[in-house]
């Protein structure tokens, strides 16, 4: 889209054709380019346009409020299905819990990104293939293959929301570095909306039980679960019509929370030095070690993301090299230990993922701090780093593909 702008910057018609098709987008790209565009009597204008800070919030168009609610009630009536069909909820949930949402939300994109029947086929027959697959494997409770399978697939479901969301392939890393700012966001909009909503369950039942009625049941059997459900879905609609939202909580969370967690890594590494623990005999712990590495990778990612657009923000980009180099350290021991359990114990399929995943990340990590020294050394911009990260998305999206749909073959559904 950057390339679009800077072409037609002379051209009003065309400018607003471009911004009607993607609003959220367009704004991003020129407030990317506007620095160089600075001076331009129609760049200008849409300088003021777009950074315009109207104080009403904006509510769309009345067809997205039908889309999104009915796609609430959709995805609420999903999650309710064990109840409506006598479904065992153990085996519907853990196999399905990423159809609930995921879906809806793709179907948001596509439908706002009017991508084209070829694509939406795609992505139908891609979300259907995960459901027939994951619903069909073995029932086996012990099956470590059944539950790794059901965590990737996730993965694999956001990988399609990912293909929804970018739409095309021009300007795809943008795009994709994008994605990552959405996911961002949505987190801090569905946990502020989760906030308001706790505050008013907890509202209405104590006001009920004042009178007498008991209605946590009901309350939690049908408003909680609609409620939930509906949650990203709202988040989604509301970062996509008022970017001005969350635009500015997302950049401080990622500037406040950077350097606490580099703090609380090296404390944390050096505590491990002085404590019993032992990441190369504690399962348990070794399993943690990697859930904080993927929590502060997923940090690194988001950060850059939000820093993308800040290219003089040389403070933020010296914490985030630091928190890469603390991380890529955290990452050998946790790989190391994989690795020393494997020689030892040999090879099962929880290994196998753990170690997979670890040698992705440490390439990732690896790819991420040599861009980010050289942004230090100001031989190249911020927006490499994030580039970067937009061209190995798609490594995941290959090892996620592995472990959800080769891996119960492999391990013969162990």
């Amino acid at each position: 889209m950057k390339d679009q702008i800077v072409t037609h910057i002379n051209d009003p018609k065309y400018l607003e054709k471009l911004y009607r098709t993607n609003k959220s987008q367009f704004k991003q790209a020129f407030n990317e380019l506007y620095p160089e565009l600075k001076g331009n009597t129609v760049a200008d204008f849409w300088d003021e346009r777009l950074n315009y800070e109207s104080e009403a919030v904006n509510w769309g168009t009345g067809k997205e409020l039908v889309f999104v609610i009915i796609a609430s009630l959709v995805a609420g009536l999903i999650a309710k299905l064990p109840a409506l069909l006598s479904i065992n909820e153990d085996f519907f949930y853990q196999r399905n819990i990423g159809f609930i949402v995921f879906p809806a939300l793709t179907a948001y994109f596509a439908w706002k990104n009017k991508l084209s029947t070829g694509k939406i086929a795609f992505i139908a027959c891609a979300t259907l293939a995960g459901v027939i697959f994951i619903n069909y494997l073995p029932n086996v409770k012990t099956s470590d293959t059944l539950i790794l399978s059901c965590i990737h697939l996730v993965l694999f479901l956001g990988s399609i929301l990912c293909f929804s969301f970018v739409g095309d392939y021009k300007n795809i890393e943008d795009k994709r570095l994008g994605f990552l700012k959405y996911l961002g966001d949505l987190v801090v909009m569905t946990g502020l909306i989760g906030i308001a909503g706790g505050i008013m369950t907890a509202l209405t039942i104590n006001l009920f039980l004042l009178i007498g009625i008991h209605i946590e049941k009901f309350y939690f059997d049908y408003i909680g679960i609609f409620g939930l459900c509906a949650a990203p879905l709202v988040a989604t609609y509301l970062i996509q019509t008022n970017p001005q939202l969350v635009g500015k909580i997302s950049p401080v969370i990622a500037k406040l929370f950077s350097p606490l967690v580099l703090v609380m890594l090296v404390v944390y590494l050096v505590a491990i030095i002085y404590s019993a623990k032992n990441p190369y005999n504690d399962r348990e712990f070794l399993l943690i070690f990697n859930a904080l590495l993927v929590g502060v990778m997923a940090l690194i990612f988001f950060s850059v993301a939000e820093t993308s657009k800040e290219t003089k923000n040389s403070t933020q980009i010296w914490i985030l090299f630091l928190l890469s180099i603390v991380t890529i350290i955290v990452n050998g021991v946790a790989f190391s230990a994989i690795i020393f359990r494997i020689i030892n114990w040999g090879v099962t399929p929880n290994r196998a993922a753990v170690l997979g995943s670890n040698a992705l990340i440490l390439i990732n990590l690896l790819l991420v701090t040599v861009q980010l020294f050289k942004t230090t050394q100001r031989k190249v911009n911020i927006s490499a780093v994030g580039k970067t990260i937009a061209y190995y998305l798609p490594i995941y999206l290959i090892w996620a593909i592995i472990v959800t749909f080769v891996f119960p073959f492999l391990f013969g559904f162990k």
